[in-house]
């Protein structure tokens, strides 16, 4: 599955990451790419952002706790980076509770097609937890807060992320207790992580800006790279909990946070590739 050297060739070229995302979530997902070996920038001034965004290796537009001035940003960004063929991940937070939020989705979802037409394919990530993607392959859909309805099924979500995956020529990652991930031709199912990783606010975003640290190395988004950035930011949460349950034999939302961190910064090729739990479906 993938090209384990992605890890290397993140360290060796240490692209440049421009993300505009929430303040909740901001210093996470900065210290996130610096772990992996990449370069943050979180810019958000619409009157610089296109010129920053021209420069760096991907994009990601994170749309919590979303405000005009980053809706404005975004969309600037988001048109220079398809101009240059920039990786882009969207992460759709909180689509499934704000129609505001879903519909500046939807127009930054048809503005691709008028900039790119139909054949551009593999630049794009769209992200989101099982309802967001519902919530984007159903307009009828609403759910409370920003948090995945658990009760939906993982078959379901594979229809609907194969779906849009179709429909928006690009790459879709639904993120749950099993990730999904889905491009025209294939769906992967990634089995790595814990519970505790839901726990802590955040990480849905630092598995965003993880994505886009992936492409970036790429130069492109397809599912096998998506699907290892999904299997890196799991197997980072496993490690985490196993050594403080052997230091501790407890796992607090603190130190977790703590030692996810450590081993985002210390997950070599050798346990990556060991770990690795992504099936083909």
């Amino acid at each position: 599955m993938g090209d384990i050297s992605i890890l290397d060739e993140i360290k060796r070229k240490s692209p440049l990451i421009h993300c505009i995302t929430n303040p909740i979530s901001i210093t996470q997902c900065a210290n996130t790419v610096l772990a992996l070996g990449a370069k943050p920038i979180m810019a958000e001034h619409p009157l610089e952002v296109k010129e920053i965004t021209a420069t760096a290796d991907a994009l990601l537009i994170n749309l919590g706790n979303i405000s005009d001035v980053r809706m404005k940003s975004m969309e600037i960004s988001f048109a220079e980076a398809l101009s240059k063929g920039i990786p882009v991940v969207i992460d759709a937070v909180g689509v499934a509770c704000s129609r505001l939020r879903l519909d500046y989705i939807n127009k930054l979802l048809e503005q691709r097609k008028i900039l790119c037409g139909e054949a551009e394919k593999c630049t794009l990530l769209i992200k989101g937890n099982y309802s967001e993607i519902r919530a984007l392959a159903d307009d009828n859909y609403r759910s409370r807060g920003v948090d995945a309805d658990s009760s939906l099924e993982e078959g379901n979500i594979k229809r609907l992320a194969k779906k849009l995956a179709d429909k928006y020529q690009c790459v879709v990652l639904g993120s749950g207790s099993t990730d999904i991930v889905s491009d025209e031709n294939r769906t992967f199912y990634i089995k790595n992580g814990t519970v505790e990783m839901g726990k802590i606010t955040g990480t849905g975003c630092m598995l965003g800006t993880i994505c886009a640290t992936f492409a970036a190395a790429k130069g492109y988004s397809d599912a096998e790279t998506i699907s290892d950035a999904c299997a890196y930011f799991g197997i980072a949460g496993e490690l985490a909990k196993e050594s403080l349950m052997k230091l501790e034999n407890r796992v607090g939302s603190g130190s977790f946070f703590v030692k996810l961190m450590d081993e985002l910064s210390l997950l070599n090729e050798e346990s990556f590739d060991g770990r690795r739990m992504i099936i083909r479906i």
